[in-house]
């Protein structure tokens, strides 16, 4: 008897398909999940940044850089680990900029840099990448060589997002230092002083900041612009 039952037992249980975990590949879901990972990568770098007696960048500024800087260093395009960021939501008076070093999560510098003298006065509201526009461009770039011209040691910017920043090299839009670009100027004036549309930084420091992110760091000019957020690929 317990012959014949063994067969069927054994049919019927082959007739059950095993339950197997398959992965789901929904783009949709991938994508929230890389974004809600990089939110929470971004918060736990923003709470344990070390700014020393520097103030501490806004954490929408301080997002948005971190997003196209990730990109830019997997791809390459960005070589060094450092990360500058102007913010220019901030005002002019502000301290709106910061240099990053990202390998130790540190805030190595902070001061204040211009904007375009079309841009605005105290604060920076228009933004262009046409040539003789004297506005500032907002986006990534990478910073490239050095050179010195009638500001002294200057550094080129490669604009990094079409339509947006791309001109920065044939504008000449550079980092340099400045007389207009200083806390002094701020005193008399009650503004910071305007370039053509390059960031420009005071002189007493100009050398440090161009030596510490030259050759192929990142630099994020940020501000709460929905036109640039529609129009870039670096963030969200």
């Amino acid at each position: 008897m317990i012959y014949r039952v063994l067969p069927i037992l054994f049919l019927f249980l082959l007739s059950f398909k095993p339950m197997t975990v398959t992965e789901n590949n929904d783009p949709k879901l991938l994508a929230a999940n890389a974004k809600a990972s990089l939110e929470l990568k971004v918060k736990n770098l923003y709470n344990s940044l070390d700014v020393k007696s520097f103030s501490m960048p806004k954490l929408e500024s301080f997002s948005k850089a971190l997003e196209g800087y990730y990109q830019l260093k997997e791809r390459g395009i960005v070589q060094k680990d450092i990360l500058t960021i102007v913010d220019f939501s901030l005002s002019s008076t502000q301290k709106r900029l910061w240099v990053i070093d990202m390998a130790t999560n540190t805030v190595l510098l902070q001061s204040v840099v211009s904007h375009g003298r079309n841009s605005g006065e105290e604060f920076a509201t228009s933004f262009s990448n046409e040539s003789n526009s004297y506005k500032s461009s907002l986006g990534f770039y990478t910073t490239g060589e050095t050179y010195n011209g009638k500001h002294g040691l200057s550094l080129k910017l490669d604009g990094l997002e079409y339509g947006i920043n791309s001109n920065a090299r044939n504008r000449a839009v550079v980092m340099h230092g400045a007389d207009y670009a200083a806390e002094s100027f701020i005193k008399q004036q009650g503004r910071l002083g305007r370039s053509q549309g390059c960031p420009a930084v005071p002189y007493e420091i100009h050398k440090e900041i161009i030596n510490l992110i030259k050759d192929k760091s990142c630099l994020f000019i940020y501000h709460p612009s929905r036109t640039y957020e529609k129009q870039s690929k670096l963030v969200s």
